[in-house]
């Protein structure tokens, strides 16, 4: 009874992140594919095949970020651009959505530092990511300050932290796994830690 109920653990700890990894994939492709496929799908009907829309909106962001470095055009996209940010409350939603894509594609890449920092009255650390160096921008006496964001464990959600710069420790950690070290409450590093011990 053991030997079956820990080939069904193994089954579990095997085949289950594969599922759910081919799942989020799917799930995934098939929003992609329908933001232009759903328009495209009525005009083809038999001939759609599933992937068309997804190659479609390649194209056009492509097309549409060629067409932003040229004269004309790019006038035309910074005035909408300028329009957006000028709407109350849409301009929040824009900003927000604008800063949060610039700072994982754009020059300057938020969550490229990993830091440590270390919780007040404690001698405990917890590891965050810099998203801005130039706080000032934003409040010009927290220009000693950094901001990190914290991530919660098991989510995505988080806090960010204005702390002063001579009270982070910034670590040479590939941002990837330290959110994966967040993410996982830690675990990820002991289950490397096992794989790299020898049998």
């Amino acid at each position: 009874m053991k030997a079956i109920l820990k080939s069904f653990i193994n089954g579990i700890l095997t085949i289950v992140p594969i599922i759910l990894v081919i799942y989020v994939i799917y799930k995934t492709f098939l929003f992609l594919d329908g933001l232009l496929g759903d328009r495209l799908r009525p005009y083809l009907k038999e001939d759609y095949i599933p992937g068309i829309g997804l190659l479609t909106t390649i194209i056009l962001i492509t097309l549409l970020g060629w067409l932003s470095t040229k004269y004309i055009s790019g006038k035309i996209i910074r005035l909408i651009d300028r329009l957006l940010e000028k709407i109350p409350v849409v301009k929040t939603i824009y900003s927000v959505i604008k800063d949060t894509i610039q700072s994982f594609l754009g020059d300057k890449k938020s969550f490229s530092k990993v830091a440590l920092v270390v919780i007040p009255g404690t001698e405990m650390k917890s590891m965050g990511f810099i998203t801005s160096d130039q706080v000032e921008d934003f409040y010009s006496p927290l220009k000693d300050h950094v901001a990190v964001y914290i991530p919660q464990t098991f989510q995505v959600a988080g806090f960010t932290f204005l702390i002063p710069k001579e009270q982070i420790e910034i670590i040479d950690v590939k941002p990837e796994d330290a959110m994966k070290f967040i993410l996982s409450g830690g675990m990820t590093s002991s289950a490397k830690q096992k794989e790299k011990s020898p049998m």
